[in-house]
């Protein structure tokens, strides 16, 4: 049995030791393999890489502000000018949330602490929510209906990212998890899948979030070149003036990605191919409203790390909006609605509001758990 060399006495010069060589890097893909390619382990995280990224919280940031606007102006596509960006948001603004929640789960393992962040950070809440939105219906119609299985309003959102995360090391081995996930999406348009879990969407938005999982800080980096920047704004542009134009020859179904085929009233073969051009679209978007997203720090960066606040309490404010939805029917209360939008994302992003919410959106679980155990260190004796 080998001993531990003795410690050099002081003033002696230690032994020299044979140089060991250094394996080369094996090759890495590049360019469109990189998106169908498995994406390998993240090298342990540096003290540089642990501090927040701008780029990703102005991005979360400006999501939201997408998300909480689009629910608003979604009891007012009477109003042609409504329905109009209600499509246009509705093709990518979710895509983009999920695309960004893949990305920061690039590192999740079955490991106890991201397990037990998964319960807290998602599971917890879902419960809490999935109550809470549940409550007004028992005061207004006496019914208390919860299925804890069954998703109300928008806490499909947690459910599904909740799967998503759980599959996360699986898409992580496969060699081409983009074009399994495309398929896998398509699908279950194929099918009638039930309610429970979210199935539909989990089902049918899933590549987006693979897309994030594969993404890497590389890719980002290209979306900040200038020319870049300048192309997303015109695919901007443009699909917001493809949404004026064919909002009305669409079917809304195809953006919320919560019925089949059949039950949209096609048949697979043309059901297929808009979801697959409803993916196209999504990415295409998303990537450009990327482009556009400043990297450098904004006022609004700190708002960024808040976002699933703003998620799980915008609902509240949703419900009472639409109680004045039909007096607000007008290009002025689209107007209106829009600037309200702005106005209760960046609300419940700011820390008053989190301190009042914490116990809710990022409860404290950790009395349901048992301590820890920290790994020995290598050479300790028992």
């Amino acid at each position: 049995m080998t001993t531990p060399d003795a410690p050099a006495a002081p003033g002696s010069v230690p032994p020299s030791r044979p140089s060991v060589p250094t394996p080369a890097a094996p090759d890495r893909p590049s360019g469109l393999l990189a998106f169908t390619e498995a994406v390998p382990a993240a090298p342990p995280p540096t003290r540089r890489s642990r501090e927040r990224d701008p780029f990703l919280d102005n991005a979360k940031y400006l999501a939201i502000i997408l998300v909480v606007v689009g629910h608003l102006i979604e009891d007012l596509r009477d109003v042609p000018e409504a329905h109009a960006i209600y499509f246009f948001l509705y093709t990518f603004h979710m895509p983009l949330f999920i695309a960004l929640s893949g990305y920061l789960s690039r590192n999740f393992t079955f490991s106890a602490g991201k397990a037990r962040k998964l319960i807290s950070g998602l599971a917890v809440p879902y419960v809490i929510f999935e109550v809470a939105y549940s409550l007004p219906r028992l005061f207004l119609d006496g019914d208390l209906e919860i299925s804890l299985l069954d998703p109300y309003y928008l806490t499909w959102f947690l459910m599904s990212l909740f799967l998503w995360r759980l599959s996360t090391p699986v898409w992580q081995q496969l060699r081409w998890p983009l074009v399994i996930a495309v398929g896998l999406s398509l699908l279950s348009g194929m099918s009638e899948l039930p309610d429970e879990l979210s199935m539909n969407r989990t089902f049918g938005l899933l590549p987006f979030y693979v897309l994030g999982l594969m993404l890497t800080p590389a890719h980002l980096e290209l979306l900040k070149r200038p020319a870049v920047r300048v192309a997303g704004a015109v695919v901007l542009a443009g699909g917001l003036a493809l949404a004026f134009a064919l909002h009305a020859d669409i079917a809304t179904e195809w953006i919320r990605w919560r019925d089949s085929n059949a039950k949209i009233g096609v048949d697979n073969l043309t059901g297929s191919a808009m979801r697959l051009a409803m993916l196209t679209a999504g990415a295409a978007l998303l990537a450009a409203f990327l482009a556009v997203t400043p990297s450098r720090r904004t006022w609004f960066s700190g708002l960024g790390a808040a976002t699933m606040y703003a998620y799980l309490l915008h609902g509240f404010f949703v419900k009472v909006f639409q109680v004045y939805a039909k007096e607000m029917s007008t290009p002025a209360g689209v107007v209106l609605a829009v600037l309200l939008g702005v106005a209760i994302a960046t609300l419940l992003c700011t820390p008053p509001v989190r301190r009042l919410t914490h116990w809710a959106v990022e409860p404290d679980t950790s009395w349901a758990f048992t301590a820890l155990r920290r790994p020995s260190k290598p050479g300790a004796r028992g």
